[in-house]
């Protein structure tokens, strides 16, 4: 029951980096171009393998994927933060707040289990090269993509249901500059025990065994690595496998911090720094990592623009013949 004589919240504010006033200006062109760079990094990650033929491996079967996961994913968040910097606070509806939620939730745990599938992708073709195709075929790989997505489409679900049953009597004012978890649960005058607690074990269940996963993986993989006789071999694996890590671990050790915890331990402008870091940094270093610095990626790139400049050039001739 709500209390007697008490309206509940319509809507909340985004607060957003109030503390930040005189940053702002700058905030908002250095966010805005890691948005452009994220989104246009992705595109371009999902043209060149959809285009390649040789890039039609489950290695890049993910990465399209995860590609593909970024793009909404961080458009999920960096609009409103955009916007929130630009009118210094942002209103957003109850309902449309509790979708931001569940796509920010649904999102993020899909991207844990595709990043823990790519690690196990990675140490089958590493350490077990041999029965790879078999144990990693285009089957397998799309069911093991396929489960990715269902199972963050459950994930996204309870968290949300859970805080949208919540009572809101006021204030509505969101220390943050997204519909996070915490700042919600903070603002809530019903009792949030059990909420906390499952929201707790999911989290534990999402994304410490994920990044357990992952890490088992890369570990099974350095041993393998250093194997190799070649150290040229070993420093090209190393320098690759290396660079993955340093994502995982840091979209991991973020999200782990601000999550798995039974209780509020950090402030709301430390909370909203490491929120940074798994919803704008993240999307724009994974095509970084992952293809940048590939170099068969980069092949493939100067494949891909050869042959559009070839049909291009094919067709801008015979426009001339016709003239």
């Amino acid at each position: 029951m709500k209390p007697p004589n008490v309206s509940s919240v319509t809507e909340f504010q985004l607060l957003g980096f109030q503390n930040l006033l005189e940053w702002q200006t700058l905030l908002f062109p250095i966010f805005l171009f890691i948005y452009f760079l994220t989104v246009t990094g992705n595109v371009v990650i999902i043209a060149v393998v959809s285009e390649d033929q040789q890039l039609h491996s489950p290695m890049y079967v993910f990465l399209k994927h995860l590609s593909f996961l970024e793009i909404w994913y961080t458009s999920t968040i960096v609009p409103l933060l955009l916007a929130n910097l630009l009118c210094h606070g942002q209103a957003i509806s109850f309902p449309a707040c509790m979708m931001q939620l569940y796509f920010f939730v649904f999102f993020g745990a899909t991207e844990c289990f595709l990043l823990a599938m790519m690690a196990y992708d990675r140490y089958l073709a590493i350490c077990n090269p041999l029965h790879y195709s078999f144990l990693m075929s285009p089957e397998i790989c799309t069911k093991l993509v396929a489960i990715s997505w269902l199972t963050g489409v459950g994930t996204g679900f309870l968290p949300s249901l859970m805080i949208s049953k919540l009572d809101f009597c006021g204030p509505n004012e969101i220390n943050h500059f997204f519909c996070d978890l915490p700042p919600l649960m903070q603002l809530s005058c019903s009792s949030v025990f059990i909420t906390r607690m499952v929201i707790f074990i999911l989290s534990i269940a999402v994304l410490c065994i994920c990044f357990f996963l992952t890490l088992i993986s890369y570990v099974f993989i350095v041993s393998t690595i250093l194997r190799i006789p070649s150290a040229s071999g070993q420093m090209k694996t190393f320098s690759t496998c290396g660079s993955h890590l340093a994502v995982v671990t840091i979209y991991y050790g973020t999200m782990i911090s601000m999550y798995v915890r039974p209780n509020d331990h950090l402030s709301p402008e430390i909370s909203k720094i490491i929120s940074v870091f798994y919803t704008v940094v993240t999307p724009l270093l994974n095509p970084v990592i992952y293809s940048l610095r590939n170099q068969e990626f980069k092949d493939a790139v100067r494949r891909v623009i050869r042959k559009k400049c070839g049909i291009y050039g094919v067709r801008l001739k015979g426009s001339f013949c016709v003239r």
